[in-house]
C-alpha cells in the first residue's frame, strides 16, 4: 500500500493552466478579436465595448478557477497526510475526495 501521492508533472500541469482570451470568448460567444478589441485602452481607434453578460462570464471563469485551484490543493495536502491504523491493526488511508485527473485540453473550460 503506496503513500498517496500526487505526480510532479501533473501538479505543475494543473498549477500552470490559465484562462485565456480564447475561454472568455467562448463563454460568451463571441470573437477572440471582440475580447481583445474590448480590452484595448479607451484611445486605441479599434477600442469597442465590452460584450454583454462579461460580468457574468467572468465570475464564473474565476469560480471554475478557485475550484480547480482548491482540488489541487486538496490533493497535495492529502498526499502530506500520514496513514491511520484501523481497528482491525492494518494500515488504511484516510478518507478523501476522487483524485483530480488532467483536463483532455491543456487549458481549463
Amino acid at each position: 500500500m503506496g503513500v498517496h501521492t500526487v505526480e510532479f508533472r501533473i501538479a505543475t500541469d494543473l498549477l500552470f493552466q490559465k484562462v485565456d482570451h480564447e475561454d472568455l470568448a467562448k463563454s460568451l460567444g463571441v470573437s477572440v478579436a471582440s475580447i481583445r478589441q474590448a480590452r484595448l485602452k479607451e484611445s486605441a481607434r479599434a477600442k469597442r465595448t465590452p460584450p454583454n453578460g462579461w460580468e457574468k462570464a467572468v465570475l464564473k471563469l474565476a469560480e471554475e478557477r478557485l475550484a480547480h485551484y482548491d482540488q489541487l490543493v486538496t490533493e497535495l495536502r492529502l498526499s502530506e497526510r500520514p496513514h491511520t491504523v484501523g481497528e482491525s491493526g492494518r494500515s488504511q488511508k484516510e478518507r478523501r475526495p476522487p483524485s483530480i485527473s488532467v483536463p483532455s485540453r491543456e487549458r481549463p473550460l
